[in-house]
C-alpha cells in the first residue's frame, strides 16, 4: 500500500515545477528498494527475486500512472489557480521530513561530519537548474522538438528519481515542459496529435531510467553519506525552486512572500507527511509480524536418558 500511495504522490510532484518525485521516494523510505527492483530487474546476473521486484514496481508504477494522469488531467490547472497553497503545501513536506530523514539515516551520518560539505554541490546544482529554467528557449513545434524531447526526457527522468532536483524544471529549460503538458492532455482526451512528442519523450525517458538506476544504485552503496548530504543541499535548495516557482508559469505571478504564504496548506503538508509516515510504520510492523509467523519454529531435540 505504501508503495502506491507513494507513487501517486510521486507522479504528482513529479508534475509541479521545482518538486521532485524523488524526494517524496526519499521521505516515505522507498528510494532504495525502488533503485534495488529495477536493478535486479535489468541485470542478467542478479540472483533471483525478479518476480518480487516485478510485484513491487507494479504497485508503484500503478499508483504513478493514477496521479500522473490525476496531474496532467486536474493538477496543472489547479496549480495555476491556487500556486501559492499548492506551493505552500510541498514546502510543508519538505520541512517537516527532513528530521525524519535525518532520525531514519542516523547511523550512516554518524562519524566524519566534514562530509556535511557535499551538501554545497546539492545545493548549487538545484539552484543552477532553477535559475536556467527561467531563460529556456521555446523550439519551434515539429520534428526538433520531437528529437530534442530525448534527450530532454532521459534526463528529466534522472532528475524525477533523484531527490531534489525537478524533472519539470529540466523540461521548462528545453522549452518542453508546456508542449509535454499539453500532448498528454490532448492524447488522454483522444487528440493524437501530439503523439510523435510523447512517443520521443518515451524512449528518452525509459532509456534514462535504465542507464541512471545503476548510477544511483552505485553511489548510495558506496557513498552513501556524501550522498545524503547531497541529497540534503537538494532539498533544502528546491524550498527556493517552489518560492520563485509563480514566476514560471504561462502567466507568470509574482514570487511567494510571507504574505503569500499559506500557513494552513503548510501544516497540512506536515499533517500528511505524519500520516504517511504512521502509516509506514504500521505497514512495517505488519509485515514483521507476518515473516515472523511464516518462520518456522524449530523445536528442541528431546534427549533421552539412556543411563536405566
Amino acid at each position: 500500500m505504501i508503495e502506491f500511495i507513494g507513487g501517486v504522490l510521486m507522479a504528482f510532484a513529479n508534475s509541479v515545477p521545482g518538486v521532485s518525485g524523488g524526494t517524496i521516494a526519499f521521505l516515505l523510505g522507498f528510494l532504495d528498494d525502488t533503485v534495488e527492483h529495477v536493478n535486479r530487474l535489468i541485470s542478467k546476473n542478479a540472483a533471483g527475486g525478479k518476480k518480487k521486484s516485478l510485484f513491487f514496481l507494479s504497485r508503484l508504477g500503478l499508483g504513478w500512472l493514477i496521479g500522473f494522469v490525476a496531474a496532467v488531467l486536474i493538477v496543472t490547472s489547479v496549480f495555476e489557480t491556487h500556486i501559492y497553497a499548492i506551493s505552500s503545501l510541498f514546502i510543508g513536506f519538505i520541512l517537516f521530513s527532513i528530521p525524519l530523514v535525518v532520525y531514519e539515516e542516523r547511523e550512516t551520518l554518524k562519524g566524519r561530519y566534514y562530509n556535511v560539505l557535499w551538501m554545497i554541490p546539492g545545493f548549487a546544482l538545484v539552484i543552477g537548474i532553477t535559475l536556467l529554467s527561467g531563460f529556456s528557449a521555446n523550439l519551434s513545434s515539429g520534428v526538433g522538438q520531437i528529437l530534442l524531447a530525448i534527450p530532454a526526457a532521459a534526463l528529466a527522468i534522472c532528475a524525477m528519481i533523484m531527490p531534489g532536483i525537478s524533472g519539470s524544471s529540466l523540461l521548462m529549460i528545453f522549452g518542453l515542459y508546456e508542449p509535454v503538458l499539453s500532448a498528454l492532455r490532448g492524447f488522454l482526451e483522444l487528440d493524437f496529435s501530439g503523439l510523435p512528442l510523447i512517443l520521443g519523450f518515451g524512449i528518452g525517458a525509459v532509456a534514462g531510467a535504465l542507464g541512471f538506476v545503476k548510477i544511483v544504485k552505485f553511489l548510495l552503496g558506496k557513498f552513501r553519506q556524501q550522498t545524503d548530504y547531497v541529497v540534503f543541499g537538494m532539498m533544502f535548495a528546491s524550498i527556493y525552486s517552489i518560492i520563485i516557482g509563480p514566476e514560471t508559469l504561462d502567466e507568470p505571478r509574482a514570487a511567494m512572500t510571507f504574505a503569500t504564504f499559506d500557513w494552513l496548506f503548510f501544516l497540512l503538508g506536515g499533517v500528511v507527511i505524519a500520516g504517511l509516515e504512521a502509516l509506514k510504520y504500521f505497514m512495517e510492523k505488519r509485515k514483521k509480524k507476518k515473516k515472523q509467523a511464516e518462520t518456522p519454529v524449530e523445536n528442541p531435540v528431546e534427549t533421552v536418558d539412556k543411563s536405566t
